[in-house]
Order: structure tokens, then sequence, then C-alpha cells
């Protein structure tokens, strides 16, 4: 299975949702990078199941054990590996879908990938349950570009019905730490309020519902990427779809420019205190495939939970024949409620390895 990315910070994820444990090994980070493990654990919990009414009751701590590369909260240079138990694990949930594969699953393509040995309890590999390490690395690689004036951070843009705001054209540090220390994600309380009723309807009527999530990376240097195949946008697209649900991503005014006219989806140049910036940003800060200095800007989608208790047709592999299936377990009604801080991981780590590979900017 390939589970890697990343060139200069060559990062691995490893384990399945019900083994003994999951983890990353990165290889590439500097060394000497403090780390304050407090704040990285604040930033996991974020993400870990059993923090709210509207997730998985699945509870797990998720606190990372550090067998290297990190000594005294300070980056060694060496591979960095970090392990996370698996302690509430109930794999008798899943015996039914050996046989009967779970709609819009892994189930089905994995077994015809990897054969009937492929674990796929809890989704095995293919669970979002692997976006914890990825959280982990994410969130050192977070500290490690905030000491270089580059704040990452991510709110939830729609779930269902209901929609926040944007993110303004310049937004900054202290408005990511205020959507951050909120249940739900969302730059207006009222929005927040919204997305809550649309996942609790479709909770109580056995459902799941999808939504988007905007990131923006403010800070980042001008010249960061490459043209065509290799460029900024290609880079990120290419990890925060190893982000299980996610469906779709697109930058800036992405679909929108589609319906618009060059007059108006372009950003004129303007010259401000000396430097070169655009009066806005629907190119979310990408021209080429290369940063221009103004935010990084993009929308990922992530579909509906497919685990739902609702009745769903399927088959029954053994028999060759049409059956239902009825999902039992803890599953989470909205995944994109702790999906926010796995895009500011991965945003994050994409990030630090185009900046460690191009040496462009002094040491990182």
């Amino acid at each position: 299975m390939s589970s890697e990315f990343g060139k200069a910070l060559k990062i691995q994820i490893f384990g399945a949702s019900h083994g003994k444990a999951i983890g990353v090994v990165a290889d590439g980070l500097p060394a000497g990078e403090r780390i304050d493990e407090d704040e990285l654990y604040r930033f996991l919990c974020r993400r870990r199941p059993g923090s709210s009414p509207l997730t998985t009751a699945r509870n797990e701590a998720d606190r990372p054990v550090f067998l290297s590369g990190l000594e005294n909260g300070v980056t060694t240079g060496s591979p960095l590996c970090a392990v996370i138990e698996n302690s509430d694990r109930r794999s008798g949930d899943y015996a039914l879908f050996k046989d009967k594969p779970r709609p819009s699953h892994a189930d089905y393509t994995a077994l015809l990938r990897y054969g009937s040995e492929v674990d796929m309890r809890g989704g095995g590999h293919f669970s979002g349950r692997l976006t914890a390490p990825l959280a982990v690395i994410g969130g050192i690689s977070k500290q490690i570009l905030e000491k270089r004036g580059i704040s990452i951070g991510a709110h939830l843009k729609t779930v269902g019905a209901a929609e926040d705001e944007d993110f303004p054209l310049y937004p900054d540090r202290s408005l990511f730490d205020a959507i951050a220390a909120k249940s739900i994600a969302c730059i207006s309380d009222s929005a927040a309020e919204a997305m809550a009723r649309e996942i609790e309807n479709a909770r109580l009527e056995l459902d799941s519902v999808g939504g988007v999530i905007e990131c923006a990376a403010v800070g980042v240097p001008a010249g960061l990427g490459s043209p065509m195949f290799d460029g900024v946008e290609n880079r990120l697209a290419a990890a925060v779809f190893g982000i299980p649900a996610v469906k779709g991503i697109e930058f800036g005014s992405g679909f929108a420019a589609a319906k618009s006219r060059g007059s108006d989806n372009n950003d004129p140049f303007i010259i401000d205190g000396g430097r070169i910036i655009t009066e806005k940003n629907d190119a979310g800060g990408i021209l080429g495939g290369i940063t221009t200095a103004m935010p990084l800007v993009f929308r990922a989608a992530f579909k509906p939970t497919p685990s739902i208790a609702k009745t769903q047709k399927t088959v029954d592999l053994s028999r060759m024949e049409n059956c239902e299936i009825t999902i039992p377990g803890r599953h989470d009604p909205c995944i994109a409620i702790r999906a926010v801080p796995v895009i500011e991981a991965v945003t994050a780590a994409v990030i630090l390895d185009m900046m460690l590979e191009e040496k462009k900017y002094g040491t990182v």
C-alpha cells in the first residue's frame, strides 16, 4: 500500500483502525527545532474522536509516543517515528463486512486489490483513523512554519445547507486561533448553530451529511512551486486526496471562475507599501503553480460518512446475490467536523516539504 508523500520531507503513515497502533515516520525534519508537545496535543485533540456529541462515540486519547527523532522536545534530525495506541476497539462490529461490502466504503475495492486477508475492521488502513498520525507530523510542521511567519488555519465552510462566511482577504493567526477554540470550527457562531442542527437532524434520521472545509495559509513566501506537474496545487491536491472522504478540491475562486468573465476573475496587481500584491485573491495565492505571497486559499469537499444506520443495498459475495445490510458501530454523522485540523496538518506538511526541497528561503 502506498501511504507516503513528500520529497525533502518524506512522510509515511502506517497501521490500521483496529490494529494495535497507528503511526507516522517522517524523514527530513531539520534538527534543532523545539516542539511544544502540549501545544501539539491540543492540536491533536481537535481531531480526536469522542470529544463531542456530534462525533463518533469511539473514545481514544490519541496521545503520541515518540520512538525517535524528538528528544526533550527538540528534533534530532533523524527520522521521526511516533505511534498512537488504538485502545477503544470493537472489532466484532465489522465481522459481517467480510462477505457483504459496505456501500461507498473501500471494502470491495480493497478485497479486489489485496485479497481476502486485507484487514478492513473499522476501515483498516483506509480509515479516517489514520489521520491521527497525519495530524502529528502536520502539527509539528505547523509549529516550525509559525516560527517562519507562516500561519495556517481552516474552518467549516458548509455542512449540508448551512454555510459559514468566507475567510477575509487577509486572515490572521488571531482569527485562526479563535476558530480553533470552537467546538464547531466556524467564523460565524450562527453558522455553527445551523451546522449543528444539520448534523443532529441527519443523526436522528440514521443518516449522515457532508461538508466543505476552507483553508488558508498566510505568510507563504512568493516564488514557491513549479509550473505544470509539480506546482503548489498539484502537491497540495495529491496530499489532500490522501485524507479519507475527500471528493473534491478547488483553489481560489475555484469552480465559480468557470461562470465568470476574465475581467471579474482576474486579480489586478497593485503596489502597497513597496510590496506587489493583488486587490483581491480569486487566484488563491497561486499563479502558474507558483505562490504570489498572497494568502494561499483552497476548499476541500468531504462526502457524507458512508457508515449510516439506515438499511442499505449491497451484495452477498459468497452467494453472489443481492441483499441488504445495516451497519452497527460508532460513526461520525459528519466527518468534516474532525477533518478541519487534518486539512491544516496536510497543508503545513506540504508547504514545509516544498520549502525544505527548494532551499530558497534560508534555513527552515
